[in-house]
């Protein structure tokens, strides 16, 4: 999934629903949901590589991995 989207886009709603589900899987998920989740973007992460982003309702962002998730 990460890599049908260009750097920069947002993902679709369908995807979104199965990153939301992943993200309450995620150890740090309170975290990294923060004050509510509003969509999910692929940008640029640590050395280049790209990564799911969570964009929150209040503006803020942060990234996550879905590896860490299981």
């Amino acid at each position: 999934m990460l890599y049908k989207y260009e750097l920069g886009d947002k993902v679709t709603n369908e995807d979104a629903e199965i990153l939301t589900h992943l993200m309450h899987m995620h150890p740090e998920a309170a975290e990294k949901i923060g004050p509510g989740i509003e969509s999910f973007s692929v940008r640029t992460a640590d050395y280049g590589t790209r990564c799911f982003w969570v964009n929150r309702v209040d503006g803020t962002t942060e990234k996550f991995s879905f590896r860490a998730c299981y």
